[in-house]
């Protein structure tokens, strides 16, 4: 039974069956689960390591377009909704009750407890295509790093006037090849190591940005035009460009803040005790789908964890933000109208060139480890559908048992080797015929922010205050739903005509350089 057990999960789960009285019942939470160990100031690391990330190398060219007045607004106003949002699903943690009721492990099962019905489905569609989406763009911002290497040394040797040219594409061809080797490990919580490099490297390279941004602003040597409404209509873009490169921004800008990264549907459970903190691990047998765990299910139950979660929102929302604005703001200041969209790889720098260099390194292996965080979650969910379908399927159900030197034993199941190749593989060629880094990040902002940061909390919020219908407070949070409705959609027609548009001048599996 044991080995069965080992087969088919990536952990063997507590049973509070197995305990009879004495001290190990005493290591056991309400749940039966191992007692959490967790307080604000690790879910509040959680938090900042989860939400920075490569959406901050776009800020710069974010406030560019919106200016000195509107950009800052927007990212202050983000932060403001996406904590006040996070204070809500705190509360939803539990139920029906916030601090003694029952306890929900994922995202769906939280509006499964307080929504029901079609909306349990909407919010799975919501988390899964935006799971889709974010490894296309990782495949697609890895990728332009390790051209960004590779022109940078061109560049230091031949001079900045040399175009450099270099495909894209075997990049990516070598990205996915990683991410298939990657993906075919069915215990990937034993590379909790590589999680917590990826944290490491988010912070170094944003770092390093961020300095870099300085040192170009605080040296004065070129002048930079810019202006309290950014890119100027006339001189910079046409009329009908400034207005989609606005909404695109705003998209831009709700992908750095996106939640959903945490909130995401993700078969998870952590134990920060034994594990990295953006590291998520799949229950390959039972298919429970845990999400909001990330965060939640490592908070120790006194004091209460919607109060714990509450103070390390407000912690990490306000670092997170102080980033952002400085990345945004020193990023402006020192490139001006004319910001790239990825400043660290739109060569908005060229020397040091050892240290972009290294900065795009970062970012590649940040990558790696941050696409299979967001692909075990589609993984799993397909893997345990079709086992629900097929359990007599010997090619979707059967493990074959390899010893594999110096690793111990691997367990083959050969759907799981072809599906998730299949997989890697169609968002490879995705993003090798969309290979736009602003626009897929500003369409995957725009379509996460509102269902999963905004439209679910709010609604279960007024599920579980019983908010009497067209009450002042019901009015305001629908009146609030709606806005950030409307500034998703805008936010997504931008960054569809921005897909439109590179795709008017991009001929796919042709070299292209991101500029």
């Amino acid at each position: 039974m044991a080995r069965e057990m080992q087969k088919n999960t990536m952990f063997i789960e507590q049973n509070t069956g197995d305990y009879e009285n004495g001290d190990l019942q005493k290591n056991l939470d309400d749940d039966g689960r191992e007692k959490r160990t967790g307080t604000w100031v690790t879910a509040s690391a959680h938090i900042i390591t989860a939400v920075i990330g490569s959406g901050v190398l776009s800020l710069a060219w974010a406030i560019a377009q919106l200016g000195w007045v509107v950009g800052p607004a927007v990212l202050i106003a983000f932060s403001f909704i996406t904590y006040f949002t996070s204070t809500l699903l705190a509360d939803c943690y539990r139920a029906p009750d916030p601090v003694h009721g029952k306890r929900n492990y994922t995202y769906m099962d939280v509006v499964r407890a307080y929504l029901g019905g079609r909306k349990v489905q909407l919010c799975g569609l919501a988390q899964y295509a935006n799971l889709l989406g974010v490894t296309i763009g990782y495949t697609i911002t890895a990728s332009i790093s390790m051209v960004a290497v590779k022109r940078s040394n061109c560049f230091h040797k031949h001079g900045h006037h040399v175009k450099c040219q270099t495909s894209n594409n075997p990049f990516m061809i070598i990205f996915a090849c990683i991410q298939i080797v990657l993906s075919q490990i069915p215990n990937f919580h034993k590379l909790s190591w590589l999680s917590i490099l990826a944290a490491v490297m988010s912070f170094t390279y944003a770092s390093i940005g961020l300095g870099l941004s300085i040192a170009k602003a605080a040296s004065g040597g070129e002048h930079v035009r810019t202006s309290l409404t950014g890119v100027q209509v006339g001189v910079d873009v046409s009329g009908s460009e400034k207005v989609w490169r606005t909404f695109q921004a705003i998209g831009d800008i709700a992908f750095a803040y996106a939640y959903s990264t945490v909130l995401i549907e993700i078969q998870a459970r952590l134990h920060e005790d034994s594990y990295g903190p953006s590291m998520y691990m799949v229950d390959l047998k039972t298919r429970t789908i845990d999400s909001i765990g990330f965060l939640y299910d490592t908070i120790k139950a006194s004091p209460p964890e919607n109060k714990s979660m509450k103070r390390a929102s407000g912690v990490g929302v306000t670092t997170t933000t102080l980033f952002y604005v400085l990345c945004g703001i020193v990023g402006y200041a020192a490139f001006g109208n004319d910001a790239p969209g990825n400043f660290l790889t739109g060569f908005g720098f060229y020397e040091p060139f050892w240290l972009i260099d290294f900065a795009n390194v970062c970012i590649a292996v940040h990558l790696i480890g941050a696409y299979q965080v967001f692909a075990q979650p589609l993984f799993g969910f397909v893997e345990s559908l079709c086992a629900r379908h097929y359990p007599d399927n010997k090619f979707i159900t059967s493990e074959h048992a390899m010893d594999v030197p110096f690793c111990g034993v691997y367990y083959l199941n050969f759907f799981r080797l072809v599906w998730r190749t299949a997989y890697v593989i169609v968002t490879a060629v995705l993003a090798m015929i969309f290979p736009f880094f602003n626009d897929f990040l500003g369409l995957i902002g725009a379509g996460s922010f509102w269902p999963l940061t905004v439209y679910f909390p709010i609604e279960m919020h007024i599920a579980q205050a019983k908010i009497p219908k067209y009450s002042f407070r019901w009015v305001w949070l629908k009146i609030l739903s709606w806005v950030c409705l409307i500034i998703s959609l805008i936010a997504a027609a931008g960054s569809v005509e921005g897909l439109v548009q590179s795709l008017k001048t991009y001929k796919p599996f042709q070299t292209r350089n991101e500029e």
